[in-house]
């Protein structure tokens, strides 16, 4: 008998139910993979993150359908945090998912 434990992440993320969590982090831009530049955010030092609107979410990512639009030229960083891995369950629980 399985019986749920609290905050333990959801077995399966599917495009379905993913709800794009990563879109929230922070995104260091490390390599140049054409991100557009509005969508950049520059600090006083040089360095590249992703903008991140008011809302807390990721400027390149539409609200309606919580995909990334500039998805052929996100971040490495981006294209390294696969979904369904560990570290997306965890911001998946972060948020109750």
């Amino acid at each position: 008998m399985n019986i749920p434990v609290k905050n333990q992440p959801s077995p399966e993320v599917l495009c379905s139910n993913c709800k794009a969590c990563c879109c929230r982090l922070e995104v260091m831009i490390i390599s140049e993979t054409g991100v557009p530049e509005e969508h950049i955010k520059r600090d006083s030092w040089g360095g590249e993150t992703m903008l991140r609107l008011s809302d807390g979410w990721c400027s390149a990512m539409d609200r309606d359908t919580f995909m990334c639009t500039i998805y052929e030229n996100r971040p490495w960083i981006c294209r390294e945090f696969e979904m369904g891995s560990y570290e997306c369950k965890e911001e998946r629980v972060e948020y109750g998912l």
